[in-house]
């Protein structure tokens, strides 16, 4: 799935890409798995935003995914790969055969016809989800659980691969696309293969307006503000961060861990950084 380029017709254009959509063979989305998708432009339940540049955006249908993959032993046909635009990843539309029709991520080497199945005696398949006691060793996965029937939390997202490197009693040990090696129960699920539109981190936005559709407003520096605003602000003419770059809470900016996860911290046998 090549990156497609336009002709420099105007700014916007001159470095703007996108993606091919060949490998997309339908067009409008199952309707029964469709919702309405309300925004809330980063603010809680309390009115306050808790996480800043976002709001406005083109109004979406959300689509119900399929990551918890609880149609076990029932064989499902790949009636259509869509795209969707609430992830980079494109999703698969399958036909099960009791009836029954669901989304899930749509990993390379999936196609329109192919058969797709859950449980523990699936076969090592792209698409296929097993849990890791079954996966051989080496296999490269995605939509990882992270607690057994939870649903698959992590490496959903387009061109994401894990690895499973090792067993040991009740636990796996995976790669994580990041570099992080940590545990996983091996009861978790996880599906075969690597996600699809790998070429998502090549495309180019090209203007702002492109950024403005996707829901994300402009993120305004710090050194620009008054200094009630920003620890950066302030300060006649040009002037610099006037010590350690800072959040505008007074938090370290760089370098800085933010992680304060007691529960999950023995589950990581080696971090994504130093």
């Amino acid at each position: 799935m090549p990156v497609k380029k336009y002709k420099p017709t105007s700014p916007g254009r001159r470095f703007m890409t996108v993606s091919s959509f060949e490998e997309v063979t339908k067009t409008t989305p199952e309707r029964s798995l469709t919702v309405h998708l309300r925004t809330a432009s980063g603010r809680n339940s309390s009115g306050r935003i808790t996480v800043r540049h976002r709001g406005g955006g083109h109004p979406k249908l959300y689509r119900i995914v399929d990551f918890r993959r609880s149609k076990r032993d029932v064989p499902g046909r790949v009636a259509a790969i869509e795209y969707d635009p609430n992830r980079s990843a494109r999703i698969a539309l399958i036909h099960y055969a009791d009836g029954e029709k669901r989304y899930i991520l749509s990993p390379i080497g999936l196609s329109v016809g192919a058969t797709v199945s859950a449980g523990p005696g699936a076969e090592i398949r792209p698409g296929n989800a097993l849990p890791l006691s079954a996966i051989p060793l080496g296999t490269t996965v995605h939509n990882l659980e992270l607690n057994p029937g939870a649903g698959g939390k992590l490496v959903r997202s387009a061109g994401g691969a894990a690895q499973l490197i090792a067993r040991e009693g009740g636990q796996a040990t995976i790669r994580m696309p990041s570099g992080e090696v940590r545990r996983i129960d091996v009861r978790c699920y996880a599906t075969i293969g690597q996600v699809g539109n790998v070429e998502h981190e090549n495309q180019n936005i090209g203007k702002a307006g492109k950024s403005r559709w996707r829901g994300w407003r402009p993120a305004v520096r710090g050194m620009t503000m008054n200094p009630f605003d920003h620890p950066h602000g302030g300060g006649e003419g040009r002037s610099g961060a006037g010590g350690n770059p800072q959040t505008p809470w007074g938090k370290p900016a760089l370098g800085f861990r933010t992680r304060h996860n007691k529960k999950t911290d023995r589950m990581i046998v080696r971090r994504r950084k130093k």
